[in-house]
């Protein structure tokens, strides 16, 4: 396939990129950063295009370009570093722009990657718990923040894509991404201590295993538009799961059935069902029982 992956240069995207580059795949990568004006800069099989998303003529240009996929990565990552309005209007109006270009260019299929963050537990001014754990695709959702809104409001354009033409979607709902060089910093203090809390329930996502589940929902012949949620099946520390909801949430977060007892707070079961993910790596290859980055790491 030719595709088109968005923000390119940031963590997810680079192993994006490489994952579908290994698969076989010609890519059109973008991102706002310039591009490089020397011979051979990208690698074989990778065009690079600076586009500013939120301008839709941007957009059309990348996806006239001719591509049988786009891959949306790109967004501010949290509703922290930003005004509450460039956050929202940033990622909502790129991924209109992005949807609304591949459905006039008759794209086939679109990867929209969305968040955990949806059903609006993360970044609340008025804090509240999930309902039950592990967390599902049929959690409800009451999003606060700009950044949850925008995410969920890009879900929907991806309905109305689906409603309004043959495009096929998938929507990605990442758990917190690690890379190899951000183990320790992140998650050492949650192996260190279960008492350390995330609303994401001690969940995380390799962010090779996710560029993993980007590649498998592109490729995939699945019709309508799915949502699925991407997270290690392990908690962080590897502890038992039902033990530690407990001991720190009481009875306010109901348990549901457990695939295995250090289970992640997110369940991945729909994608591994209906994309055939298999997620490889876990927090102990990069960190040892204290949480430390491991020498090899």
């Amino acid at each position: 396939m030719r595709v088109l992956i968005t923000g390119s240069r940031g963590q997810v995207g680079r192993v994006t990129v490489d994952a579908f580059r290994a698969a076989g795949h010609s890519v059109i990568a973008t991102d706002r950063l310039p591009p490089g004006f020397d011979r051979d800069t990208e690698p074989a099989g990778v065009e690079y295009r600076q586009a500013e998303l939120t301008d839709a003529g941007d957009c059309y240009a990348l996806v006239a370009r001719g591509v049988d996929a786009v891959v949306h990565i790109a967004a501010i990552p949290s509703p922290t570093g930003n005004t509450p309005a460039t956050v929202f209007r940033n990622n909502l109006l790129a991924t209109f722009n992005l949807i609304e270009a591949a459905v006039r260019f008759g794209v086939p299929r679109f990867v929209n990657i969305s968040s955990e963050t949806v059903p609006g537990f993360f970044f609340a001014e008025r804090d509240f718990l999930p309902s039950y754990a592990p967390v599902d695709e049929e959690h409800p959702i009451a999003p606060q923040d700009p950044y949850a809104l925008a995410k969920h409001f890009g879900e929907q354009l991806m309905d109305a894509a689906v409603a309004r033409s043959d495009i096929r979607a998938i929507s990605l709902r990442p758990s917190w991404v690690q890379t190899p060089g951000n183990y320790a910093e992140n998650l050492g203090p949650q192996v260190r201590d279960a008492a350390v809390l995330s609303p994401n329930l001690w969940s995380y996502i390799d962010a090779f295993d996710l560029a993993d589940a980007i590649l498998l929902a592109a490729e995939s012949d699945l019709t309508g538009h799915e949502v699925m949620y991407i997270a290690s099946p392990d908690n962080v520390g590897g502890r038992d799961f039902a033990q530690i909801l407990r001991e720190h949430y009481g009875d306010a977060i109901e348990l549901r059935d457990l695939d295995r007892t250090d289970a992640s707070g997110i369940s991945s079961a729909k994608a591994q069902r209906l994309l055939g993910w298999t997620p490889r790596r876990s927090w102990r290859d990069y960190l040892d029982e204290d949480g430390r980055a491991k020498p090899s790491s």
